[in-house]
């Protein structure tokens, strides 16, 4: 197998207009696709693409991700995130093995890393 890339990640929620809206408005995330009807959208997230499905199973939903979100600064995109709402389980801080991480929820408690790169604090 080569040249195995990711192609996108796909995450499940339980309220999608409210999701959509996190996403494209909170985040800033640019829509691809939104089908309201499909409970599916996706958007461009860097050389990914980022998506959304909506999904009965609750035990799909409110879970860790695994899924980090580069930023340039990461205590300007933690200040940015908070004044918009959003809830962080933990705040930028470094961790043992020397980066830094923060973590936040999305509307359905979803969670996922905020992460600097390679910049340092």
């Amino acid at each position: 197998m080569e040249n195995l890339v990711i192609g996108y990640v796909n995450i499940f929620v339980s309220k999608f207009d409210t999701a959509v809206a996190f996403y494209r408005d909170t985040l800033g995330l640019t829509p691809q696709t939104v089908d309201p009807d499909f409970g599916y959208a996706s958007f461009q997230a860097g050389n990914i693409s980022f998506a959304l499905a909506k999904a009965d199973d609750l035990a799909l939903i409110g879970r860790h991700t695994g899924v980090g979100f580069i930023v340039e600064d990461i205590n300007a995109a933690h200040e940015t995130l908070v004044e918009r709402g959003v809830e962080f389980e933990m705040p930028p801080t470094r961790q043992p093995w020397g980066g830094i991480l923060a973590l936040f929820k999305d509307p359905d408690g979803n969670v996922f890393y905020l992460d600097p790169g390679h910049s340092a604090m």
